[in-house]
Order: C-alpha cells, then structure tokens, then sequence
C-alpha cells in the first residue's frame, strides 16, 4: 500500500473515531440534561429560616449555577447569581425575580432555557435547604 494511502486511512479512522465518540458524548449529556426534569424542586419554609445570606450550588455537566439567597424577616429578600455556566440558557436568570415575586421556588422555567432554570432553581433550593 502506497504510503500516502496508509496515511489518507489513518486520518479516515481518526475522523470516524472521533465522530462516534463525540456522538456518545452528546448523548450522554443530553440523556443528563433530560434527568433535570424529573428533579423535583421544594420552597424551605421560610419562616424556619434565620435572616442571612446563604450560598448554594447545582450543577448537571454542561450547566453549573452558584448563587446567593439573602432572607430577612421569613422572606427571600435578594438572590445573587454568582456563577452560571449556561451555554445558550443566560435567559433563565430571570428566573430570579420570578421567585423574588412570587417568593417561592415553585414557578415557570424560562421558555427555551428549561435545564438552566432547573439548575438555577435547584441552587437556591440548596442555598435556603442550608439555611435551615
């Protein structure tokens, strides 16, 4: 087999390789994503809770979200997003004042940023659970 033959098949293989382990890849991050829906998200009782800022965190790889929730006097005065790795969900962090609003976690995800608003949610959840 001429040489510039074998080398034209290796790169063949390579690019099949690498096209098959990039399609198992996306799968999986999408079957991960697609478990966020089931995840049942909970509003602490409020009153439970000291005044405070309190930090939590959530993440299912591709998206990660890190935030501050402050209470005062049982209610969720402020919620800071201190991270968010998002990829194409940075709608959902109006989400925020959706809960701010309606002072629960128990609301509408973002149209179109679906995962992003679970794991935003998820994070403040993790943030009051903390708290208590």
């Amino acid at each position: 087999m001429p040489r510039g033959a074998f080398i034209a098949l290796v790169i063949v293989a390579g690019l099949v390789i690498l096209v098959v382990v990039g399609k198992t890849l996306f799968k999986r991050v999408e079957q991960n994503l697609e478990g966020l829906k089931d995840l049942s998200i909970a509003t602490p009782p409020l009153s439970s809770i000291e005044d405070g800022t309190y930090e939590g965190s959530y993440a299912a790889f591709p998206v990660k979200a890190k935030v501050a929730a402050t209470v005062k006097e049982g209610t969720i005065a402020n919620i800071q997003l201190l991270e968010h790795r998002s990829g194409q969900g940075q709608p959902a962090e109006a989400i925020l004042a959706t809960v701010l609003t309606g002072q629960k976690l128990d609301v509408d995800t973002i149209s179109g940023a679906t995962y992003s608003s679970i794991i935003i949610l998820k994070a403040i959840e993790d943030a009051l659970r903390k708290a208590q």
